[in-house]
């Protein structure tokens, strides 16, 4: 998020995730750090996500299948700990991966709205619908970090910059469509999964980031509910 200002970026490219969701993102570093040889307290269950050996023990393969998903998805330390922090961003994929195409299944979205963006914290997904027609998504999204929340309620897109730069934060927000004050749907080049998250924007792949702006138009509806975890 920022100040509205206008300046020529360059877009920001990221590998694009709609659903159903993929785990590669992004590649790993080209130097890992040392992989730890601690079972952590979610062992078995990262072991389960990954496709491992359920035996809640941690062995030099599972360090390195867990540090590989740290590195994937900017999680620190990358030391391959099955800790709450890695199991806590697989335990959101799995609750993503659940809802399917059916992300206003419970009506917190406004479906009398015509076209509306729906952004639903607590599982960090967004889509947009008509009515009852889902339109596009939903698709995984990084939202605002504790002390920065993403706020909640019924607004509309007021102002989009497709080459948006941050005065406060100086850095890129292609296509960005401001719906809060400086809180905006934009595309970003991190993991929709990085932690802790973002300064109040609703991040997104370059692909959805792209797509919402050929969908959207200043006017439309956005509505913004449920908390995010650990906010």
């Amino acid at each position: 998020m920022g100040v509205i200002a206008r300046r020529g970026v360059v877009a920001l490219g990221v590998t694009g995730l709609v659903a159903p969701l993929t785990l590669a993102l992004t590649a790993a570093p080209a130097q890992a750090a040392s992989c730890t040889t601690q079972t952590g307290p979610y062992q078995k269950q990262v072991e389960k996500f990954l496709g491992r050996p359920v035996d809640g023990k941690q062995s030099t393969a599972d360090c390195k299948a867990i540090q590989a998903f740290q590195d994937r998805h900017g999680i620190t330390p990358d030391i391959g700990y099955a800790g709450p922090v890695t199991w806590g961003v697989m335990d959101l994929m799995n609750k993503q991966r659940a809802v399917g195409k059916n992300p206003n299944k419970d009506g917190a979205c406004p479906v009398n709205k015509g076209r509306i963006a729906c952004v639903n914290l607590t599982l960090q997904l967004s889509w947009i619908q008509d009515g009852k027609k889902l339109v596009y998504g939903p698709v995984p999204v990084r939202t605002g970090r504790k002390g920065f929340a993403t706020r909640t309620g019924l607004k509309k897109v007021y102002w989009r910059d497709i080459d948006h730069v941050s005065t406060v934060y100086n850095v890129p927000m292609p296509y960005s469509q401001f719906f809060d004050g400086g809180q905006a749907f934009h595309s970003v080049g991190l993991s929709m999964w990085n932690p802790p998250g973002s300064h109040g924007c609703v991040n997104m792949t370059s692909t959805d980031a792209k797509k919402y702006w050929s969908l959207l138009k200043t006017g439309d509806d956005v509505f913004v509910y449920g908390r995010k975890p650990g906010t």
